[in-house]
């Protein structure tokens, strides 16, 4: 799936850790990510938290998707700084899981909270 993830690739996404159930994904803030605030912008927080989720979540050859996320936004960042997220999961029932993600700064700061939903689709990774 990351082969082939051209936003995060372009975004200069690091995967630090790829196992069933948890990923860690880091990232290095640059000046074109900030908004008129000269903080980063919001969605690209997301952005690396979704992103270890949506390994997290893709531990088989079934394709599976976020079904919705909240997040809370705890701490701004800029230019500079390395943002990191953890995602871990919750608990798989079904077709659906859930699974929290911890975006922090270099200084292991909370940045951001987020809990994703999953749904694991019928769809092969291969196909």
């Amino acid at each position: 799936m990351m082969q082939r993830d051209a936003a995060s690739a372009m975004l200069g996404m690091t995967v630090e850790l790829d196992a069933p159930g948890e990923a860690v994904v880091s990232m290095t803030v640059r000046d074109d990510m900030l908004n008129g605030f000269a903080i980063t912008h919001g969605g690209l927080v997301f952005t690396l938290a979704d992103t270890a989720f949506a390994i997290a979540c893709n531990e088989d050859e079934r394709v599976t998707v976020a079904g919705g996320a909240d997040i809370t936004f705890l701490k701004s960042t800029t230019a500079g700084q390395r943002l990191t997220a953890r995602a871990v999961r919750r608990v798989v029932s079904g077709r659906n899981g859930l699974y929290d993600v911890t975006v922090t700064d270099e200084s292991g700061d909370v940045v951001a909270e987020v809990r994703g939903r999953s749904l694991t689709t019928n769809r092969s990774q291969a196909g």
